[in-house]
């Protein structure tokens, strides 16, 4: 099968499409031939070798965490499952990214008939990111929330999320994506040069919690703008929450990943969530979905189509 693996740290140079053996299920384990597959910025920080003291690679090195696909293996054992079933995949091993990933049978949920394949990608990182900045915010109907990077991947999910617990959410987005959030039920913001006080225009009575998707700054704002430590939540800016006492939580603080998986596919399913897709590539363009994911602009998430459905 083909996969993506690179052998050193890098730009998106070091990516290649290898040819490497099929899997086979152990038990307990399944296979499945993925339909798409998710990116993330956490994934070039792996690849560059920025994050190699959290996350070090293990060379030859697969990437990817999110997929959807259809089962067609499936090892002893394992119950529940069938060959032939469409399903979302939570990996853990860095190999969505290929034409057929090995998972554990428990890291595998069924996927809604209604749930586009592309949104089915997207859920494992970014939505589960933002559920819990949620649960460690505790956004609550009558309160003000900031959320910085409004329209990127997590920042889509946990804005749409926020919106859903009757909060007022003031979404920092570019102003080409103030429409959309707009119709989300948001208040968008632009960034830039003068936000502090643009904050502080719109939210008089203050801002009850800030959730941070981007970095660069926003924690210190927060607490300039007099939100609580305790709900002021970065996904990016691990040194300032470490020095000044804010939450730096992601994925990992997830009690229950398959639960909180199933249930973000239902409401995406359902129409009550959208995941914007800002780009699709085969995964032979892994390269250039890259060069994209980095760009960090536009709504959304990108995926790479691997197979047909």
């Amino acid at each position: 099968m083909k996969a993506v693996r690179f052998e050193e740290y890098g730009d998106v140079g070091v990516l290649r499409i290898e040819d490497v053996p099929a899997p086979e299920p152990g038990p307990g384990e399944v296979v499945v031939r993925v339909v798409t597959a998710g990116t993330n910025p956490g994934e070039a920080s792996i690849r560059s070798g920025a994050g190699k003291d959290r996350f070090p690679a293990r060379f030859p090195e697969g990437q990817g965490s999110d997929l959807a696909g259809v089962l067609s293996a499936v090892g002893e054992g394992v119950t529940g499952l069938a060959v032939g079933q469409p399903v979302v995949g939570l990996s853990d091993g860095r190999n969505a990214q290929a034409e057929y990933a090995l998972l554990p049978a428990d890291r595998v949920v069924p996927k809604p008939e209604s749930l586009d394949w592309a949104a089915a990608a997207t859920l494992y990182v970014a939505g589960t990111t933002a559920l819990v900045m949620i649960d460690v915010t505790h956004p609550q109907s009558g309160e003000t929330v900031a959320i910085s990077g409004a329209a990127g991947g997590v920042g889509a999910f946990v804005t749409q999320l926020a919106i859903q617990t009757g909060a007022r959410v003031l979404a920092v987005a570019g102003e080409a994506n103030h429409e959309r959030l707009r119709a989300w039920g948001a208040e968008p913001i632009a960034y830039g040069d003068g936000l502090e006080q643009r904050l502080r225009d719109v939210a008089p009575d203050g801002i009850q919690a800030f959730l941070d998707t981007y970095g660069g700054g926003y924690v210190e704002l927060a607490l300039r703008l007099g939100v609580p430590k305790d709900r002021v939540e970065t996904i990016t800016d691990f040194a300032a929450a470490g020095r000044l006492g804010t939450v730096a939580k992601g994925m990992a603080a997830l009690g229950d990943p398959v639960a909180g998986v199933t249930e973000l596919a239902h409401l995406v399913a359902d129409g009550v969530i959208e995941v914007p897709i800002k780009g699709r590539f085969p995964l032979d363009q892994v390269q250039e979905a890259y060069r994209a994911v980095e760009s960090r602009s536009g709504l959304g998430k990108i995926v790479l189509d691997v197979s047909a459905p």
